[in-house]
């Protein structure tokens, strides 16, 4: 995975109803621990990292690239939203496209934050880099990660095996291009 692209970043923080999406700061450290050493986020991910390792690796302010926004609720991450240009995707139909990944503390799941967070973040991406296809993967046995998949517009382009278990690729088309399909549909 690599840089969106010719962005400017970190762009101004994007408000939604409930959340802030802003670029990494130092407070966040300990959260991006506890995401990425969590068993629970990581079931469906290749499992967690040792909180170790995890704690020795990750600079004073974490993530602080292109495409990493922290979703923020109440001046508290709860969760990370990413953008990368998937370069070397295990799927040839995603190669080169603009990948969607989230990950969210499992105290912030089931309030629907994902949807809200993703569906900015994607908003964002069509008003910064209009017309990019975005292509999303995940477990077919997260079923929740199903569902959001398809609440923000992602199709199934095919069902793959890796990392020992069935994984789904969707794609969600340019916004201009899937609303002018829209309108050809009879």
């Amino acid at each position: 995975m690599s840089a969106l692209g010719p962005v400017t970043w970190p762009p101004a923080p994007i408000r939604t109803e409930r959340l802030l999406l802003r670029a990494s700061e130092a407070r966040d450290r300990a959260a991006f621990v506890e995401l990425l050493a969590s068993p629970e986020v990581h079931t469906c991910l290749g499992g967690p990292r040792p909180r170790d390792e995890v704690e020795r690796e990750l600079p004073v302010v974490p993530e602080r690239w292109p495409g990493s926004f922290v979703v923020d609720l109440d001046g508290v991450m709860i969760g990370q939203i990413l953008l990368r240009r998937a370069t070397e995707h295990l799927r040839p139909a995603a190669a080169g496209k603009l990948d969607l990944g989230y990950l969210f503390v499992p105290r912030a799941w089931g309030h629907g934050y994902a949807a809200e967070a993703c569906a900015a973040a994607l908003g964002w991406l069509d008003g910064t880099l209009p017309g990019e296809p975005v292509v999303l993967a995940t477990q077919t046995a997260n079923s929740a990660s199903m569902r959001l998949a398809a609440k923000l517009g992602f199709t199934e382009v095919e069902r793959f095996w890796a990392w020992d278990a069935e994984q789904w690729l969707g794609l969600r088309l340019p916004v201009t291009l899937a609303q002018d399909c829209a309108r050809l549909r009879p």
